[in-house]
């Protein structure tokens, strides 16, 4: 509990000087002003999270958070929980999607077991940080103790703090964990109040009762547990996970150590939410990826405020959508550092 308490305290904001510095450069850039948009926007958030003018991201790292979920007894996805294991021994071997995309940008992937309900063994190349095996089911009782939520999210803080350690300047956020689909449009129906079924989607495979039997389930844990919106501790323990309480801490960690951290898709964002009810100034840092395909994705960016970059039809998860992200971040500080301002341009033109 102390160390997410002192990682909460100690979060600023960005550097609102040096985004202003940042802007003012753009604007003076030898092109049109506001023609290069997003990645306008982008640049001027990096060098507020870094403090920099001319911001360095090229030791990227996704750190995957793997965990299994009790819900599943009540048949809300067709996928087999042995996928979860399966899936989380891949990761080292660079055999998923997620691996194969931040290969691309030299991103290192690191894989964290949270909660896999069996045993990972020590010699597979997983961080093993096991709080229980998996959640308990949520439609007959609490996911977790409220001391288990809080210990998931600290297991993202000193993960994501000792890859900082070690010379990460961008984070991104992933998940592996069949049925958590299930409890991120859980934590999304108690936060926003609305109806299950406006937030529930087809998963990585509905179950046979589909979409709506997914959302009585839903329902009912959330009528039996009642989580209190108003303390998203709570909302994390009685309908969460454990891989969503990490991506939560990963997220905090970056924002106290002013990193940016890139997020995935609906779970990922379910997690930044998390974040942002802990410490609202996390949002400074977060970089939003990708559009989920699920329906509650939309829903859940608009409730934390942010928009994704990109439109690709995705919903794999992993990490996929944040990896695939880090190109455009690249641009963003290429274009800080090597285009020139209208000024530069005549002063190189006149020699």
């Amino acid at each position: 509990m102390q160390l997410l308490q002192d990682t909460i305290q100690n979060i600023q904001g960005a550097d609102v000087i040096r985004m202003k510095e940042a802007s003012k450069r753009i604007d003076a850039l030898c092109k049109p002003p506001g023609s290069l948009g997003k990645l306008e926007s982008l640049a001027v958030q990096l060098s507020g999270i870094t403090g920099q003018l001319f911001p360095m991201i090229d030791k990227k790292v996704m750190i995957v958070c793997a965990a299994d979920h009790g819900v599943c007894e009540e048949g809300v996805t067709t996928n087999p929980q042995d996928v979860t294991v399966f899936q989380t021994l891949n990761f080292p071997k660079g055999g998923t999607g997620v691996c194969a995309i931040a290969n691309i940008t030299n991103a290192k992937v690191v894989t964290v077991d949270v909660g896999v309900k069996e045993d990972i063994p020590l010699d597979a190349g997983v961080l093993i940080q096991k709080i229980k095996y998996g959640t308990d089911n949520m439609a007959k009782g609490p996911a977790m103790s409220r001391e288990e939520a809080i210990q998931s999210i600290e297991v993202g803080i000193r993960v994501a703090t000792e890859e900082i350690t070690k010379g990460a300047n961008v984070l991104g956020t992933g998940e592996m964990g069949i049925g958590n689909t299930t409890p991120s449009a859980a934590i999304l129906a108690v936060l926003t109040g609305c109806d299950p079924i406006e937030v529930t989607g087809f998963g990585a495979g509905v179950g046979q009762g589909g979409i709506a039997h997914k959302a009585a389930v839903i329902e009912r844990a959330i009528t039996l547990n009642k989580p209190n919106p108003k303390d998203v501790m709570d909302v994390l323990a009685k309908v969460g996970g454990l891989e969503i309480g990490a991506m939560a801490g990963i997220i905090l960690a970056a924002a106290v150590h002013r990193k940016p951290v890139v997020i995935d898709g609906f779970i990922s964002t379910i997690a930044a939410l998390i974040a942002y009810k802990l410490e609202p100034k996390v949002k400074d840092y977060i970089i939003p990826s990708h559009a989920s395909e699920e329906p509650g994705a939309k829903i859940a960016a608009a409730l934390l405020g942010v928009e994704p970059m990109l439109y690709m039809n995705m919903r794999l998860g992993e990490g996929s959508g944040a990896a695939l992200a880090f190109p455009i971040l690249d641009a963003a500080c290429s274009m800080m550092k090597n285009m020139v301002t209208l000024e530069e341009a005549m002063n190189l033109l006149a020699k």
